[in-house]
């Protein structure tokens, strides 16, 4: 058999790639910061290469520290489940999700089955409440959030950058110049309450007004509204790929860039916690 690197080398890189920070994974650990960092630098000569950036404040996985993480993470999880099934204490185990019903339906819901056939005693309990991360503290072990950025005391990972699109429907999928949203309805969602601005601005048409705006706090009544011709919605892209909705069109043939994404979010120590870790492993290798 090919030779192995020390399993407690292989478990400090696991936990500082998860947590960031070498201080926060040697007390997950319950070691000093000089001992986790050894272990780090002896998988790291293992492999004969660097696999963090290392920052003052924090260290980043590099190309290839983001590669080994993606396959051995699920391969060390598989290893402490198979010592809690030869010790008899297999059961399980819960991850309380808070998520945006519209990314839960369309990105989330649909891949489900395949986290539960990899890992048949995680079961995940969705909670689509807003203000999400403020409830991290209340019995949620983690949220995937509509921001343009986390604050930094918590760990968290963008989900992928997306770009704002107009979606039309009944009687405004007629509309073929953006300057005829002055007399329209724009539909925005509250967690995205600038999407239409810098709609506008890519569009060379900053300081338009429509004639109305309607906000909500749901992205499936928004296009469910554009679909009934309420107004337009201006929503990521993505949103409309997944709606499969023959109502909805999209306008102008435009996209801007947006500098709200989809992210992943959750106390650093939270990551400590096996249902989470496996959750975030498979969320980053199948969704992200």
């Amino acid at each position: 058999m090919k030779r192995l690197p020390p399993l407690t080398a292989v478990e400090a890189f696991v936990q500082t790639a998860r947590l960031g920070s070498i201080k926060a994974a040697a007390e997950s650990l319950a070691l000093s910061s000089p001992a986790l960092s050894r272990r780090v630098q002896a998988l790291e000569r293992f492999v004969g290469r660097p696999l963090f950036e290392r920052r003052h404040q924090a260290v980043l996985l590099n190309h290839e520290g983001a590669q080994l993480l993606a396959e051995i993470g699920p391969a060390l999880e598989e290893l402490g489940l198979a010592m809690e099934r030869a010790a008899g204490h297999s059961e399980l185990t819960r991850l309380r999700l808070a998520v945006l019903p519209l990314f839960a339906s369309h990105r989330l819901m649909p891949r489900l089955g395949e986290l539960r056939a990899l890992q048949p005693d995680l079961h995940v309990e969705l909670d689509t409440r807003p203000h999400a991360l403020s409830r991290l503290d209340e019995g949620l072990d983690a949220a995937i959030t509509l921001a343009k950025e986390v604050d930094e005391s918590l760990y968290s990972v963008k989900l992928g950058a997306n770009r704002v699109v107009a979606v039309g429907g009944k009687g405004t999928a007629r509309l073929k110049d953006p300057a005829e949203l002055r007399d329209a309805t724009v539909l925005l969602h509250r967690d995205l309450p600038e999407a239409f601005d810098f709609w506008l601005e890519a569009a060379g048409l900053p300081g338009l007004e429509p004639a109305a705006i309607d906000q909500f706090d749901s992205g499936q009544l928004i296009l469910d509204a554009a679909a009934e011709g309420l107004g337009v919605a201006f929503m990521f892209e993505v949103h409309l790929e997944h709606a499969h909705d023959p109502r909805l069109v999209r306008l102008f043939d435009f996209a801007a860039p947006s500098p709200y994404a989809y992210w992943f979010a959750c106390r650093r120590a939270a990551l400590s916690r096996r249902p989470l870790r496996i959750f975030h492993d498979w969320l980053l290798k199948d969704l992200a």
